[in-house]
């Protein structure tokens, strides 16, 4: 029997805990649309997309020397721009690397959705609030972070015109 081995997409050898800007895109598990309600659900958000920009904002407060430049937050997925920026001349790891950062948020995320669940705030999920893993990209340059921006800025005009 063959045993499916998942790709890391995960570049070998980078350390993710450096200073840099990251695209990150998370989505809802089977791209359910649990964060926003209606035909021009791009608009109309609800409470699920309530509690998961509460908690994007909390990743500066949570984790030194990071800030969220962007972000756009679409019915099943997210989208944001997550910047390093530590103080130089600290040598190694110097802080938790991203994927324990947006560990962290999926978990605090996932945790209150689930206390508004039992509350009758929002609907249930099916086993998980969000696929496992996330996609990222490392920004390498200035066109790039515009780019990622511009992404950011017309991907919900682009998702309310596929609805």
């Amino acid at each position: 029997m063959e045993i499916f081995a998942r790709k890391t997409l995960r570049l070998k050898d980078y350390d993710y805990s450096q200073n840099g800007a990251y695209f990150i895109t998370i989505c809802t598990q089977n791209r359910y649309p649990y964060l926003a309600v209606g035909a021009d659900r791009c608009v109309r958000p609800n409470m699920g997309y309530e509690i998961i920009e509460r908690w994007l904002k909390e990743i500066p407060g949570h984790f030194e020397y990071t800030e969220i430049d962007k972000y756009s937050i679409m019915p099943e997925h997210i989208h944001f721009i997550l910047r390093i920026d530590r103080p130089s001349g600290r040598g190694g790891h110097i802080g938790p690397p991203l994927q324990k950062m947006l560990q962290w948020f999926k978990t605090m995320t996932t945790n209150e959705y689930t206390k508004a669940v039992k509350n009758g705030l929002v609907q249930p999920y099916n086993k998980r609030l969000w696929q496992r893993g996330y996609y990222e990209h490392i920004i390498r340059n200035d066109e790039d972070y515009i780019e990622c921006m511009k992404y950011i800025e017309e991907n919900p005009i682009k998702h309310s015109l596929d609805t």
